[in-house]
């Protein structure tokens, strides 16, 4: 015991800002992933787009998933009916169709009212003067069962 009170204190390092983990599941924080294309960056590819539109809907950010949805098929709103709470992004696959079409195969997690959901959708991406936007998508309920 004696031997600790000679030892002479060191400057602890500086804490680095605690990190806000990016909610498309990326190992990265929000704002060097998804958070930058919340501020206006333009995804560079379908998947960037699906990510961050998924951390869109983790943090209700209504305008970013309306102005990255394609005009041809963009809803006026996309309020939810009820509470969601996100619980994960798996992307099963991606398929480029040339340079600007691809499409995105993905499951997202989620809760309603404590009840555990599941949503398997193929979806559409189109990318237009240099921006990627989401078309559509096609539900797969069989995959959607099986859980």
């Amino acid at each position: 015991m004696a031997g600790l009170m000679n030892l002479r204190p060191t400057a602890m390092p500086p804490k680095k800002a605690s990190a806000t983990p990016c909610p498309c599941g990326q190992p990265k924080d929000y704002a060097e992933c998804c958070g930058i294309y919340h501020a206006g960056v333009a995804a560079p590819t379908a998947e960037a787009l699906m990510r961050s539109r998924y951390s869109a809907y983790v943090l209700a950010l209504e305008p970013y998933l309306l102005s990255t949805w394609h005009a041809s098929t963009r809803p006026a709103d996309v309020t939810a009916n009820e509470p969601t709470r996100w619980l994960g992004l798996t992307i099963k696959r991606l398929e480029a169709s040339g340079d600007d079409r691809a499409l995105v195969e993905f499951v997202a997690r989620y809760k309603i009212a404590g009840r555990a959901q599941r949503l398997h959708e193929i979806s559409r991406f189109v990318r237009e003067d240099g921006r990627w936007y989401y078309i559509d998508g096609q539900f797969d309920d069989e995959a959607a069962d099986r859980r």
